[in-house]
Order: C-alpha cells, then sequence, then structure tokens
C-alpha cells in the first residue's frame, strides 16, 4: 500500500506540472496565447520572422497558428472567435465591411504585389498563347471573390474579355498543377513558390497578373474581429508593434524572409532563395486600401461609393525610430492607368 500511495503522488505531481499555465514572459507573467490564421505563401513571412526573434514573447505574446486556405475560410473563425488574427487579402475584408460593418478590423498592413509574384499558369504545351486565347477556357483561381479573380478580371479585360468569356473555378493552390497537368483546367492563378514549382515542372508563365491598374496593389494585411478589437485594445496593440518590428526587419534585410519561409511552407532553401517575393509594407495607409475598394467598385465587386475605408483601419502604434523611407511602398500614384487591348 505504502508503494502505491508513493506511486499516485508522483502521478499527482506529473499532471500537475504537465498541465502548468504557459512559461512566463519577460514580465513574469504567464503569456497570452493568441490564435493566429496563415496561409503557407509568402504573405505570412513576417509573422515567423517575429515570432523567432522572440518579438510575441517581447510583448507578453505566444502565437498559435492554424492554416486557412483564404479570407473565406478565415472570416467566419474570426468573428466566432476560433481565431484572435488572420491574414486577410484585402478584396475579403472589404466586402465584409459592404455586408457586416465593423465585423472586421485591419491590424497591419502584410503584403504588396511586385512584378511576376502572381502569374496566370499553363501547361508548357498548351495552345494558348495570350490572355486572349482564353475565351471559353478553364481557369482555376485560390478563391473565388478574391485578390486572385479581381486581378484576374482585370487583365482579362486589358485583352478584350471579361468572367463571363471564361470559366472560373477555385482550389486550392497546392492542386493546381496536377489539375492543369490532367487537362482538367486551361489555366491558373499562381503565387509563389507555386510559380516557380511549375515552371521547373514544364509549365508556361501567360500573363503577369498585377500590372496596369493591379500594378503594385495591396494585397493582404493582417486583420482580427471588431469584437475583440474593443475587448483586447492591449493585445491587438502587443501585436501590431510585433509585427511592425518584423517588417522593419524585413525592409532592411530580405534574407530573413528566404530563411523563414521553409519552416511553415513547402518551398525547400534553394527555391526560396530564387523565387519572387513581393513587399512586406509598413504603412497601412487609407489611400492604399482605398485603392483596392475602387477597384472592386470598378468591377461590381461592390456597390459605389463603397465602404468607410477608414472605419476599417485600426489606429497603428509608432514605427520604430530606425524605419527608413526607403521600405515603404510607392504611394498609389505610382500605379499606371488602365492599357487597352493588347494586339
Amino acid at each position: 500500500m505504502r508503494l502505491l500511495h508513493i506511486v499516485m503522488i508522483v502521478l499527482l505531481v506529473v499532471v500537475v506540472v504537465g498541465c502548468g499555465s504557459p512559461s512566463p514572459g519577460p514580465t513574469g507573467r504567464p503569456l497570452t496565447i493568441v490564435k493566429v490564421g496563415i496561409m503557407t505563401i509568402p504573405d505570412s513571412a513576417t509573422l515567423f520572422v517575429a515570432r523567432n526573434r522572440k518579438y510575441f514573447e517581447a510583448e507578453g505574446l505566444r502565437i498559435a497558428t492554424e492554416i486557412v486556405q483564404g479570407g473565406g475560410v478565415a472570416l467566419p473563425k474570426l468573428k466566432s472567435g476560433a481565431l484572435d488574427f488572420s491574414i486577410m487579402n484585402y478584396v475579403a475584408a472589404i466586402q465584409s465591411e459592404v455586408s457586416e460593418p465593423g465585423e472586421i478590423k485591419l491590424v497591419t498592413d502584410a503584403y504588396q504585389a511586385v512584378p511576376e509574384a502572381f502569374m496566370l499558369m499553363v501547361p508548357g504545351a498548351s495552345p494558348i498563347r495570350s490572355v486572349a486565347d482564353l475565351r471559353g477556357k478553364r481557369i482555376l483561381v485560390l478563391t473565388l471573390n478574391s485578390v486572385s479573380t479581381l486581378s484576374l478580371e482585370s487583365r482579362l479585360r486589358v485583352h478584350g474579355l471579361t468572367k463571363k468569356d471564361v470559366l472560373i473555378a477555385e482550389k486550392p493552390v497546392q492542386d493546381m498543377i496536377d489539375a492543369l497537368n490532367s487537362g482538367t483546367y486551361d489555366a491558373a492563378w499562381m503565387t509563389e513558390p507555386f510559380i516557380s514549382a511549375y515552371a521547373k515542372a514544364g509549365g508556361r508563365k501567360l500573363d503577369d497578373m498585377m500590372q496596369a491598374e493591379t500594378n503594385a496593389l495591396p494585397i493582404a494585411g493582417w486583420a482580427t474581429s471588431g469584437d475583440y478589437a474593443e475587448r483586447q485594445p492591449e493585445t491587438v496593440r502587443a501585436f501590431q508593434r510585433a509585427m511592425l518590428r518584423a517588417q522593419t526587419d524585413v525592409g532592411r534585410d530580405r534574407s530573413l524572409v528566404t530563411a523563414v519561409l521553409p519552416t511553415y511552407t513547402r518551398i525547400d532553401p534553394a527555391t526560396a532563395a530564387t523565387i519572387t517575393i513581393g513587399t512586406f509594407p509598413l504603412n497601412l495607409a487609407l489611400s492604399r486600401v482605398q485603392r483596392v475598394s475602387d477597384l472592386m467598385q470598378t468591377y461590381d465587386y461592390i456597390p459605389a461609393p463603397g465602404p468607410n475605408i477608414q472605419d476599417m483601419l485600426l489606429p497603428q502604434p509608432a514605427l520604430p525610430a530606425t524605419t527608413s523611407a526607403a521600405t515603404l511602398p510607392p504611394p498609389p500614384s505610382a500605379a499606371p492607368t488602365q492599357q487597352g487591348p493588347t494586339p
């Protein structure tokens, strides 16, 4: 009996230790766990830079990540409280503001397009040589009613087509290559590293999705729910500060992104060093997000005059003193005007 009593005491100690509170942060208090939705593409890179550099820990936070396919998946999770923050493409966020004002708040900027970071891809042997050849063809995008379809519609119009002239369907980007190779679909809207992977496997770049009116288009930010922002303002500000530190670091040293990509994506280090990666802006500016809203009105994603974008943007903490203006993206006026159809 005495031996059994000792064993039970040992087991009790093990259970208590195993179920203890999270390890303390720099202040000695337990870290606050925040649940964050990420995508396994470059857009989410600075979150992992911030985590690796212990910027969240310095703010008293611990990050628990969950993979989401896109804004359509992340939105209900934010609103239900299943996620506290998530990567969110601006198209989905703005659509949410139109249907449910105040439900979603943008916390910080995340990712902006650069040339060849988002491409329309076709099989190498495809007879399709131009966007104009896509009439009646089947095109894959990551999610419907998103930045992928918006930029695709813009490029279709340049070549004299509309979305009614093609069949657009959604599929996870990791499944697109098989769908193209099987002949089930004719073209696919891809981001890195899938652009480079498919090009190496024999795929061909058909068109850059981010040019003319979509040049340097703001792609995504980090979002939370309006309810969470109201209930947890200090946690939101802590998250903002950690992310801005990481965005600042990446602006000075892009190798931080290529180093972190293999840790949360299927991108190997060699590929990470060569793929085209967008920029990670610091300024969650009204004019930049408004540009997306204006483009959405052009293509009837939302009715004019659109929502009040300022209501969606949470105040930003002061940028680190070392931040250089060179790390900021160009103003919206830098984007060229719409071009006419190509011959």
